[in-house]
C-alpha cells in the first residue's frame, strides 16, 4: 500500500515539473516573439506619425524598429528560444519596418517635392519589393550548413535596416535642409533605385555579430557612443548624414577583406584576430616586394652621372 501512494506521488510529481518545465519552455518563446512583435507596433506607428506630419517622431520609431529587431534575435539566442515560428515573425516584421514603412515615409513626407506621384510610386515599390527579395535570399543562406566559419562577418548585400536608414536620407536632408536638390523626385527616386540594387547585390558588407571590442578599446568605444549620443540630441539628421557616409565607404575595404579570406581555404576557420595578424604579415611581406633598389632616373642618365661604386663598360675614366 505504501510502495502505491509512492509510485502515485512520484508520477504527480513528474507530472508536474513536466507542466513546469512546458511553461518555463513557453516564457522563454513568448519574450523574444515580444520583442519583434513591439518592432512591428514602432514601424506602423512611424507611419501614423508621418500622416500627422511628426516626421521627427516617425524617423525616431524607425531607429527603434531597428534596435529591437537586432535585440529579437540576441534574446532568442540567450534564452535558448529560438523557433521557427520567431523566424518567420522575425521575416515578416523585417518586411514591414524596412520595407514598408520607409518606403511609405519617403513617399508620404515628400509628396510635395517629388513632382508626379504616381512615378515616385513607382519607385517606393521598386524598393520594397527589392526589400522582399533580400530577406527572402538571407532566410534561404540561413539553411546552407556548410558555408564557411568567415561568412557569418560578412553580410551579402546591404541588410534591411541599413538600407532603411539609407533609403530615409532624403527625409533627412528636407527636415535639417529645407527642400533642395536632394528632394527633388529625380534625385530620390535615383537614390531609391541605389538603395534597392545594393540591398539586392551580392557586395559584401560588414557585420558586427562576429566583432568583439578589445578591452584596451573600452575606454574609447565609450567615448564615441556618448559624442554619438551628444549629436543624436543636437544635430540628428547631421549624425545621420555622417553615419550614412561612414557606412557607404566601408563597403569597399568589406568588399576587399572579404575576397582575401575566399582566396584562402586555410583562414576560412581562422579566428577574426589571427586574420588580421596574417594580413598584416601579408601587407609587410607584399611591401617589401615592391620596395626597388635605386636606379638611375633619366635625369642622370642624359647627364651621364651614375651611382656610386657603379661602372659603365663605355666609361673612358674606367681602368680595367
Amino acid at each position: 500500500m505504501a510502495s502505491q501512494r509512492l509510485d502515485t506521488y512520484s508520477r504527480h510529481t513528474e507530472h508536474e515539473a513536466g507542466r513546469l518545465r512546458r511553461q518555463a519552455a513557453a516564457g522563454r518563446i513568448f519574450v523574444p516573439s515580444a520583442v519583434t512583435i513591439l518592432a512591428i507596433c514602432a514601424g506602423l506607428t512611424a507611419l501614423r506619425s508621418t500622416l500627422n506630419g511628426h516626421i521627427d517622431l516617425a524617423l525616431a520609431l524607425v531607429v527603434a524598429a531597428a534596435v529591437l529587431d537586432a535585440l529579437d534575435g540576441r534574446v532568442a539566442r540567450m534564452m535558448n528560444a529560438a523557433t521557427r515560428m520567431g523566424a518567420e515573425i522575425d521575416s515578416l516584421a523585417d518586411v514591414i519596418n524596412f520595407g514598408v514603412v520607409p518606403g511609405g515615409i519617403v513617399y508620404l513626407a515628400l509628396t510635395g517635392d517629388l513632382g508626379s506621384t504616381d512615378v515616385a510610386w513607382i519607385f517606393v515599390l521598386v524598393y520594397v519589393c527589392a526589400i522582399v527579395l533580400r530577406l527572402a535570399r538571407f532566410n534561404t543562406l540561413l539553411d546552407d550548413e556548410d558555408a564557411p566559419a568567415y561568412t557569418k562577418e560578412f553580410f551579402v548585400g546591404v541588410p534591411a535596416p541599413a538600407a532603411a536608414i539609407l533609403v530615409l536620407l532624403p527625409v533627412g536632408l528636407h527636415e535639417q535642409f529645407g527642400s533642395g536638390w536632394w528632394t527633388s523626385g529625380t534625385a530620390v527616386g535615383i537614390w531609391m533605385v541605389v538603395v534597392a540594387a545594393l540591398a539586392v547585390s551580392r557586395v559584401p558588407t560588414a557585420s558586427t555579430k562576429a566583432t568583439k571590442v578589445p578591452p584596451s578599446a573600452l575606454a574609447l568605444l565609450l567615448v564615441g557612443v556618448a559624442v554619438t549620443a551628444a549629436l543624436l540630441l543636437t544635430y540628428p539628421y547631421v549624425l545621420m548624414l555622417v553615419l550614412i557616409v561612414a557606412y557607404l565607404a566601408h563597403i569597399p575595404f568589406a568588399w576587399r577583406n572579404q575576397r582575401w579570406v575566399a582566396a584562402r581555404p586555410e583562414q576560412w576557420d581562422a579566428r577574426p584576430s589571427e586574420r588580421r595578424a596574417e594580413r598584416r604579415a601579408d601587407r609587410a611581406v607584399s611591401g617589401g616586394r615592391r620596395r626597388r633598389r635605386p636606379s638611375v632616373s633619366r635625369s642622370h642618365a642624359r647627364l651621364g652621372l651614375r651611382r656610386p661604386g657603379h661602372t659603365s663598360p663605355n666609361d673612358p675614366t674606367d681602368s680595367h
